[in-house]
């Protein structure tokens, strides 16, 4: 695990977007733990929240010709992860949907920089996969190759079968999907700190029945 990584994981429990306990999921499954990106809700917050997305995908050394964001979570975030990226390493355009189409002025679904090259798209999590899949078919439309995705949290979490959502993606369109974290480095991140002692056997049990 990367030093940024760390970092990650200790900014989302103190802001509380990282919490231990009993979650029920969308999937019916009782989770030790709850990831919610919604929660990063200042400026400040969100300010650094875009520098951990850039590292990202400098630290993957990918090139990114434009940030996608899907609507709506997707909008802050490639927002806040271009700036992140011009201050790091190079001003790069982004561009994000809407989800109903504009009937006046330019018109059109898309939103900001036009589409072309290599298309990151920029996400919190992937669950079923749809957003994923919606923006690949805009991207596609725009005649723009997507180049892979990057989210804040992997589950590394089984679905319908043995793989992921993210490994589901990743092998229906034949791309990379990058993630700031997982659950292995919030594993990890907890067994070196005795306060979470407590929370430890119930994520492991809980990886050890779903995981990958």
């Amino acid at each position: 695990m990367l030093d940024y990584q760390k970092q990650f994981i200790q900014y989302a429990l103190d802001c509380g977007v990282l919490k231990f306990g009993e979650f029920q999921l969308k999937s019916g499954r009782i989770s030790p733990y709850f990831f919610n990106t919604g929660l990063f809700n200042t400026g400040a917050q969100l300010d650094q929240l875009g520098q951990f997305y850039a590292q990202t995908l400098i630290n993957a050394g990918v090139d990114v010709d434009v940030l996608y964001g899907p609507a709506y979570k997707g909008i802050p975030l490639v927002s806040t992860t271009s700036i992140a990226y011009s201050r790091l390493k190079a001003d790069i355009p982004f561009a994000f949907n809407r989800k109903e189409a504009k009937d006046h002025g330019e018109g059109g679904t898309l939103v900001g920089a036009p589409l072309q090259g290599k298309v990151w798209i920029l996400d919190d999590v992937i669950t079923a996969g749809t957003s994923v899949r919606e923006s690949v078919d805009i991207i596609g439309a725009a005649g723009a190759t997507v180049a892979g995705v990057v989210i804040a949290l992997d589950r590394q979490e089984k679905g319908q079968n043995e793989l992921s959502a993210v490994q589901e993606v990743s092998a229906q369109f034949g791309i990379p999907v990058l993630a700031i974290i997982g659950l292995a480095d919030i594993i990890e991140f907890i067994a070196q700190d005795p306060a979470y002692a407590d929370k430890l056997p119930v994520i492991r049990a809980y990886r050890q029945q779903y995981g990958i």
